[in-house]
């Protein structure tokens, strides 16, 4: 088991990490506002099944593959960009007054498989949160404080149940303002301008970096 005082450590990194902004929460937070709650807890499903099979693949190996294989790592990575730069082009293309209201109630199935699939695939294209993963959790590994795998599978829930506290937030801080937004055409301009812009310089970043 990891202990206390490493726990807390790791808590607290995995707290700085998720209030950071990045493509995930740039795709929740649009979602939620032009879809609702359900689509965005749909959202928020994806980025969790992402994380826990970028947790899985760390544990077994897959991330010291990608380091000693660096075109494997690039084929992740401008694969990454290339889907966060088209939902970007999507998000600047949906038209006007097309939000849904706040109780997420007119997001059907095939909205809510749409949102999950997108943040499956966002979080899931990104080389460095594998990266990530493989090079945070084993620093809060200890050989001698028990098996490395159950400390590596409690690191992982950890993590995963983190991320879907904050991911949970922002979709429902986000449809909270969906209702406010639907009267103001302007706001909603400015908003699919923003996430647009955010997700094309995340593309950028990740194929540039």
């Amino acid at each position: 088991m990891v202990s206390a005082h490493l726990l807390i450590v790791y808590m607290a990194a995995l707290f700085v990490v998720y209030a950071v902004p990045g493509p995930d929460m740039a795709l929740l937070l649009q979602t939620s506002i032009a879809r609702g709650t359900r689509a965005g807890f749909a959202t928020a499903g994806g980025l969790g099944v992402a994380r826990a099979t970028h947790v899985t693949l760390s544990a077994c190996g897959m991330a010291a593959l990608l380091r000693s294989a660096p075109w494997l790592y690039e084929v992740v990575r401008y694969g990454g960009a290339v889907y966060l730069g088209w939902i970007a082009v999507q998000i600047f293309r949906s038209p006007m007054f097309a939000l849904s209201d706040s109780s997420g109630a007119s997001a059907g199935p095939q909205t809510s498989r749409a949102a999950f699939v997108k943040g499956l695939l966002t979080n899931l294209l990104n080389p460095k949160a594998l990266l990530f993963c493989s090079v945070l959790l084993p620093q809060f590994v200890r050989p001698e404080a028990g098996p490395v795998t159950l400390q590596m599978a409690e690191l992982g829930v950890v993590l995963l149940a983190i991320g879907v506290c904050f991911d949970v937030s922002y979709a429902i801080g986000a449809a909270c303002i969906s209702n406010w937004m639907r009267s103001h055409p302007l706001a909603q301009t400015v908003q699919r301008w923003t996430f647009s812009a955010a997700l094309i310089g995340f593309a950028l970043r990740l194929s540039l970096d």
